[in-house]
Order: structure tokens, then sequence, then C-alpha cells
């Protein structure tokens, strides 16, 4: 039983694309609910198409529920479904936008963000329940995050603003905003592009209520903020000079706490006034536990969770009556959840029983603890999303996100152990396609990361494998969940990395399973660096390369920033921690691929998008050039309104087919 029964209504409800963004085949194609039969060959669309459904969230007393939902071409909108009526009220998001983080504010009011050109929130909006399209901004044109809804006064959140905002200046802030006040006007962002943002209004002024103190540093970096259980600002992390520090507000100041944030990370505020949770320090050569830390004096005051292999590295749940810690969720090689209430870890057995062999997350509850909400998938299905209703003794499906996939044309992601060159142990996952075997090896691409990867459904890896590729992809160390294992410095050991990620490839190759002459390496941001410094500094390991968004030169990047009247933390960060590539220039070298271009011998595909950093453009166009000089096949590609990667339907579409005709060409047997 679902929750509608409808034919995807909500999903094609807002199917008024211009026709200059989608051709009418893809058009077509988004009305396909199903999946293709099975002799036809998978589409490219079906791996990368906005999810029917994401993100559910239950109003306090269990009556509605909030989610995001597939809104026409390529983007989001709001839905609230009313579980005793059974009907539905949508509302679409206009010009290039989209909508997600929905969060109940009371029973009937809630607030979302909405994001412009793929490329961030700028927009936090209110809703009631009834009148969705009488939404209204609560603060608009600044880039910010959310810090709190305080649990005693929901209409009042708490928003951090961003450094450099003319609300600000070169400090950001916090604020306590009037999220009831149903008045204001949403600025038109059909038009607006991303870089003219971060603009004061009048209405924001009007929707300020407070103004918390500001945390002044040198640098101005103030990087992140924390609230209590009851939703009183108590932290933040600054950073100066590229170095981490932990600090508490006491009444009016902010004071200094002494962690070292080097050596652990800040997960949240712990149960207690003065708490913290942490990820703790490396010692007894065992992983970092979940602590809770007194943030006065850096005592530990209690170990919530401590892992034999992985990290602890966690998502905090809380109890929606209480607020209190419940549980810790976190990824080992399969994503884990560890309870502190034997009611949850009764009610976690209750709801695996009802799906066995798959990921089941607990994602939301009612206050009354009647209502709950699941997340369940697995490495061939993507997530599902399902009620429980625990007074009636029920259960049913909310929505199938991707209905159009069909698990049993999906292939299994399993996991194995490789050594890296200093003698440790790391997880790669593998995902082998149809018909893979010692006697019949395929060739294998290698995707590079620049996140931790655990067990699950991944669109690109099943893209891959549908078109008869195996996969790899490695964990690195300084990765959260392996840390442990290396000192700190290894977050900022590039090289050592790139050689995982090489030591991982060659394990696979060794095994037989893959063909060893048809290797290629592939990936987007960092792991579009990593692609660029296989093909550079193991040319004789790959046959082609690919790099979305990568950085070709460090030092390059660094010295553009300290020139430009732009900063970043994350560049201060570096030089701290790998040295001034003006002083230390071998070393930076050593991890710029533009550096080593002509030892390049395999295909190379770069791609980038249009709000890509201009000097990383350069850089990669500049090793592209030497390759090609070289006489090496190369190709680039560039798609507007795109940064950090490629987020845009018909974009996401152009590319990977230009990647499966360009591993087509370059992967051939020889």
């Amino acid at each position: 039983m679902t929750l509608w029964k409808r034919r995807i209504a909500f999903a094609t409800v807002s199917l008024t694309t211009s026709a200059s963004l989608l051709t009418a085949s893809i058009n077509s194609e988004l009305e396909r609910v199903a999946p293709v039969a099975d002799n036809e060959k998978i589409p490219v669309i079906d791996f990368f198409r906005p999810p029917l459904l994401q993100q559910p969230t239950v109003n306090p007393s269990g009556t509605h529920i909030a989610a995001v939902i597939a809104a026409g071409e390529d983007h989001t909108s709001l839905m609230i479904y009313d579980l005793k009526t059974q009907k539905m009220e949508t509302m679409g998001a206009r010009g290039d936008t989209d909508i997600d983080g929905p969060s109940w504010l009371t029973d009937n009011r809630l607030m979302y963000r909405i994001s412009v050109h793929k490329l961030g929130g700028f927009i936090l909006a209110g809703a009631k329940v009834g009148s969705l399209h009488a939404s209204y901004p609560i603060i608009q044109n600044i880039s910010g995050s959310l810090v709190a809804v305080p649990p005693k006064d929901k209409l009042h959140p708490l928003f951090a603003i961003s450094r450099g905002s003319e609300v600000t200046g070169q400090y950001g802030e916090v604020l306590t905003l009037n999220a009831a006040r149903e008045s204001g006007k949403f600025i038109d962002y059909s038009d607006v592009s991303w870089r003219g943002l971060d603009r004061a209004t009048e209405d924001n002024v009007r929707n300020i209520t407070f103004k918390h103190p500001v945390l002044k540093t040198p640098e101005g970096f103030d990087l992140r903020y924390l609230a209590d259980k009851d939703g009183k600002l108590q932290y933040a992390v600054s950073s100066t000079n590229g170095i981490l520090k932990l600090h508490h507000l006491n009444d009016e100041t902010w004071e200094d706490c002494p962690e070292n944030l080097d050596e652990i990370d800040i997960i949240d505020c712990g149960d207690n006034p003065g708490e913290i949770v942490v990820l703790g320090e490396r010692k007894d050569n065992k992983p970092r536990a979940l602590e809770v830390m007194e943030a006065a004096t850096g005592k530990v005051i209690e170990v919530l969770v401590q892992d034999k292999a992985y990290d602890a590295n966690a998502w905090l749940y809380r109890d929606p009556v209480s607020h209190l810690i419940v549980g810790a969720v976190f990824d080992r090689a399969a994503p884990a959840v560890v309870w502190f209430s034997e009611a949850y870890r009764n009610l976690q057995k209750l709801v695996d029983g009802l799906f066995p062999g798959q990921i089941v997350r607990i994602i939301g509850n009612d206050e009354a603890g009647k209502m709950v909400l699941l997340s369940v998938s697995s490495d061939r299905q993507p997530p599902t999303y399902n009620w429980v209703d625990l007074e009636k003794h029920s259960a049913g499906l909310i929505k199938n996100s991707a209905p159009w996939i069909d698990p049993k044309r999906m292939q299994p992601m399993s996991v194995i152990k490789y050594k890296t060159r200093d003698g440790k142990q790391l997880d790669a996952f593998v995902t082998m396609p149809t018909g893979a075997s010692k006697q019949n090896p395929p060739p294998l691409v290698v995707l590079a990361r620049n996140f931790r990867v655990s067990w699950g459904f991944d669109a690109e890896a099943q893209f891959l494998a549908s078109r008869g590729y195996a996969v790899l992809q490695p964990n690195v160390r300084g990765e959260p969940g392996s840390s442990w294992m290396f000192p700190s410095t290894a977050e900022w050991d590039f090289a050592k990395m790139h050689e995982d990620v090489t030591d991982a490839t060659k394990a696979l190759v060794a095994s037989g399973l893959v063909d060893r002459g048809r290797v290629a390496i592939m990936g987007t941001g960092f792991g579009g660096f990593l692609a660029l410094s296989g093909s550079a500094y193991d040319p004789d390991l790959y046959r082609c390369a690919i790099s979305i968004s990568g950085v070709a030169d460090w030092g390059k990047s660094i010295a553009d920033y300290r020139s430009s009247k732009f900063s970043s933390s994350y560049f201060t960060r570096m030089v701290a921690k790998l040295g001034d590539p003006s002083k230390d220039p071998e070393k930076w070298n050593a991890i710029a691929p533009l550096r080593h271009a002509d030892q390049i011998r395999s295909a190379i595909l770069v791609v980038n998008g249009e709000y890509d950093v201009p000097v990383d453009i350069s850089n990669t166009r500049e090793l592209a050039s030497i390759v090609s000089r070289n006489r090496t096949p190369v190709e680039t590609a560039t798609y507007a309104n795109e940064a950090d990667g490629v987020r845009h339907l018909k974009n996401k579409i152009d590319l990977y087919v230009k990647v499966e005709d360009f591993l087509a060409r370059n992967m051939a047997v020889k």
C-alpha cells in the first residue's frame, strides 16, 4: 500500500519546461517511471535523474509528512501529505531554483531552503499547511546555514550568515529570525547570477529579531556554529592562519577552548551544559572513539562508541521530545547505527526484520513515538521511504525514490581490503558487470572519490557497470573511518592518497578479475585531481583518464587566491599543513600533475564548469595543451551554470554520453 495511488502526479505537475533547456525526448523520458524492458539498454538518464522523493519528515503530531519531490525537468519542489485525508499539496520552484531541507516548526508550519543554479541555498522560506502557494521569505539573497531550531521557540530559528555579506562585512554572524512573519516578497532569481548574491534586503532586516555576538578572528574565518539541545548558541569553530580553534559563548563574550582541533573533530553539543561530542584523538592504536568532552578543559567525560575497526565519525540522532542523544549513525564498510536507548534498539530490530538484507535507517519520528519514517536501500536499490505506525502495528511505502531502476538489473557491490605501501589495510568497493569472470575479465574504471565510500547504491558505478566496466572505488588515507591508522598529517598528504589509489588499482589488477591492459581512472573535484595524478605519475597503468573540475596545480591555486581580493580558510589551512609554495616549491610541484604533464601518455578528458575557480580551469587547460602537443588524444568540455562538478540534468546526460563514448573509444581491445 502506498500513501498515494495517483501515477506520480506530484512528479509531473510542473512539466512546463522551456524547450531551450530540455529536448522533447528528455521530457518524454522523465514522464516514464517504469524501468525499460529487460532487452533494452538502460538509458543514461535513468541513473542520474532526480529522485521522485527525498528528505521526508513528519510533523510533531504525526499527522502530515513533508518531503522534497521531483518537479518537471530537473528541479525539486515541496510536498505536504495529509495522512488522514490522503490529500497532497505541492508547490513548485520557479526558474533555475530547487527546494530542499524541509523542517517542521509547528504542526502546521514549516520552513525550507531554496537554492539558485544548484550552487547553494540563498533563501530560507516559510509555509503553512493548506497554503503552500502563499509561502514567504524568512531571509534571502544572503548565503548562510541553519544553526538550530529551538524546541521551545521553533518560530525563531538561529541562522548563520556567511562572512563577507553586506550584513556582517568581514565576519560571519548568527541571527535569530522571525519565521512567522508572513510578509515580504521573493526576489526573482530567474536571471540573477549566483555571483551577485549576498546583499541585504529590507525584508531581511525586518525578520531579524536578535543579533548574537560576532566572533571576531584575525582572518574572519568563522567556519561553524553549534547550539545546545535547547537551541541556545554555545560554540563556534574558527580558522586563523590555518589553525582551527573552538570558542565558547559565555554570556556576551566568545572565549577560547583548549581542544586541539587537529587531533579531534567536533560533532555536536552534548546533552548537558558545557559538553561537546567529539571524534576523539588517535590513541592506543585503536579506532577513534565518539566521546563526550568537557569543553572548558578538554577532559573526556564518557565514551559513547568505540568501534573495533572504524572511527566512529557519527551523525547524532536526538529524540524529538527529550532532545537527548539516543543514537549515533556512522559508516563502517556499510552504514551502521548504535542506539543508546533500549526502546530505539528494539525499534531498530523490528524494522530490520521488515526489510532483511537491506540498509534500514530510522530518519524521523513524531513526538508521541507512534509514527516512524524509514529509509530502506541496498547496493542495488536506491532509497525507498516507508512509514511504520507502532500503535496500529502497520507499515507501508511512502515512495520509491527511483522506480525506473530495476534492482534485478543492477550489480552487487563487494568490499575488498587492499594493502597500502606502508602496510595499512583500507577498504575498496568493487562492482562487476554482468558476465565478468577470470576467463572473461572486463575493462576497469577506477572512480577516485572526494568522499568516503561505503556499501550502498552508487549511480555512477551502476552506470559504468551497465556499460560493461568493472568499477573500483578505493577509500584512501585521511578519510573518516580509517584516520586512526595514520597521523593527522595524512589528511593533507595528497601524494600518498594518490599512491593509495594506485595500490588499490594494482591489487585488483593482480587478482586477474579485470583486464590489466584496459584500466581507466575518473573523478570529480578532489577525485578529478587524483585522476590527473594517476595519468601523470602512473602513465603505464591507465589507458585513459577523466577529470571533472579537478585541480592540476595546488601551488598555482594558492598563489592566485593570495593575489586576489578573495581568500579561503581551506587554502590557508593547506599552507599551514603543507608549507608555503613560494618557499618550498618542490613539495608543491610533487602534487601538481600540471608539472608532470609531459609524462602523460594516456588519453584524457578534461571537464570544467563555468563557475569553477578560473585559475583551476586555466591550469587544467594548460595541462591538456601540453598533453595534446605530445600527440596524445585530448578532449575538453565546459558546462554553463556549473561549479565543482555537473548538477543540471541536461548537462549530466551530455557529460555521461561523452564519458561513455570516450571510454568506448579508448578502452577498446587493441
